[in-house]
């Protein structure tokens, strides 16, 4: 109601946005009722929408405080980014946060372990949200409401303990101003030290990620020797992970991929975090996104950028030439779209990515390694084919340059006796 009072005193164009989450039956139809008349008053344009509150909080799974501001800040961005608001609608989101507001969000940060990020509380100003009255105690507002004869009604949910906010509001707070009476002053002037420190900690962060990341299209490596030397490492770990859907207590394993063998990974929501020789590559799980995807043993196919594997197991009789034994010749070793490979020297899991400068094999048939710069060359590739060529390894040697040669080391013999075959197909 404040806000609406000085947005008006100010001369400024505003319409005013009332959500009702139907959670308190006639209250929040009161409620609405009481905005559109507000919206008489000023002679502005009352936008309303009725949320399914309830409904959205048991399919997303959580809690009823946490869907409403999910469902209201998404409609608020909807209405600011319409096509409406690039000619004459809103172009901002005004809220009515004020610092008793800013005080209770910083100590429930701090007992949820919200870290830096957490401690310097409700910002000022974040994308297209603007907060006025975040420098204004409760009471200058309730001051204010009085002085201007503003009319407001009282959302009967505020008056219980049923809410965390509420219960830090009517009793933690309380509590703790009987032995430090200033204890929510001394608060307000933490925050701009944490807001401060929050600042030269992101930066301390964004130099870090400078040194240590690569982007390389939709994946991002990270050199494990230089991360291991980077302190405070939990840290640097901790802020370079979030931004892929890792939680906290992920950070000690990803941490102990530094000193894992070749193949091991720690999976979020949407990445994988995998240890390939001296890095660590962060890969969307979805494998049509991924330069680099893991292969797990009995895994039967797999789709990347183009093309799909399938892998088929194919076990010889009698120590038989497998390729008599399964029906193949043996030239289909070198065929583009078929490898028949010993498993007896196959470690899982196998790691298909995109081929880097300094990757080395043993082509088909010689007993010497090969850069792949030098096959492609040999093999008289263009600058497009050869940004498309993707490798299969195991335990960092390669297995397969996928579409050209399999490595020697891994061919079929007179002595194998169980074959991994893949075949490429085009997708």
């Amino acid at each position: 109601m404040v806000l609406c009072e000085l947005c008006y005193q100010a001369g400024f164009d505003f319409v005013i946005a009332h959500c009702n989450f139907q959670l308190r039956g006639e209250e929040s139809d009161r409620d609405e009722n009481f905005v559109r008349e507000l919206g008489k008053k000023y002679n502005k344009e009352v936008l309303v929408k009725r949320f399914d509150t309830s409904g959205y909080s048991t399919e997303h799974k959580v809690s009823t405080q946490v869907a409403a501001r999910e469902l209201r800040y998404s409609w608020f961005y909807e209405l600011v980014n319409s096509q409406l608001s690039i000619t004459n609608g809103p172009t901002c989101i005004l809220t009515a946060h004020h610092a008793d507001d800013n005080i209770e969000t910083v100590l429930m940060n701090f007992f949820k372990g919200t870290g830096i990020a957490g401690l310097r509380g409700i910002l000022p100003k974040q994308g297209k949200i603007i907060r006025p009255l975040l420098s204004f105690r409760k009471e200058e507002l309730l001051a204010f409401a009085q002085e201007n004869n503003l009319q407001w009604v009282e959302d009967s949910s505020n008056a219980t303990d049923k809410y965390s906010r509420n219960y830090f509001r009517q009793q933690l707070i309380p509590l703790v101003q009987k032995i430090y009476p200033k204890a929510d002053e001394n608060m307000l002037d933490n925050i701009q030290r944490f807001a401060d420190t929050e600042l030269l900690y992101q930066q301390a962060i964004h130099q870090h990620k400078k040194k240590l990341l690569e982007i390389k299209g939709n994946e991002t490596h990270i050199p494990v020797l230089k991360l291991q030397k980077s302190e405070p490492l939990y840290t640097i770990v901790y802020e370079i992970i979030k931004e892929f859907n890792f939680t906290s207590h992920q950070t000690n394993e990803v941490i102990g991929l530094l000193s894992s063998e070749s193949g091991k990974y720690v999976q979020s929501s949407s990445h994988r975090i995998i240890r390939n020789r001296s890095w660590l590559i962060i890969a969307p799980s979805a494998t049509e996104k991924a330069d680099t995807i893991l292969i797990e043993e009995g895994t039967s196919s797999i789709e990347a950028a183009g093309f799909r594997l399938d892998f088929s197991n194919q076990t010889t009789t009698n120590h038989k030439p497998p390729s008599v034994a399964v029906g193949l010749p043996k030239a289909m070793q070198t065929t583009n779209s078929i490898a028949q490979l010993d498993n007896k020297h196959i470690s899982f899991p196998l790691i298909l990515r995109k081929w880097k400068t300094g990757d080395y094999f043993y082509p088909l048939g010689m007993k010497k390694k090969k850069k792949l710069s030098r096959f492609f060359i040999d093999q008289k590739l263009s600058k497009t084919e050869k940004e498309n060529i993707w490798v299969l390894e195991s335990d960092k040697k390669i297995l397969w340059v996928i579409g050209y040669r399999i490595d020697d080391r891994f061919k079929i013999t007179d002595h194998t006796i169980s074959i991994l075959q893949i075949v490429r197909s085009s997708i």
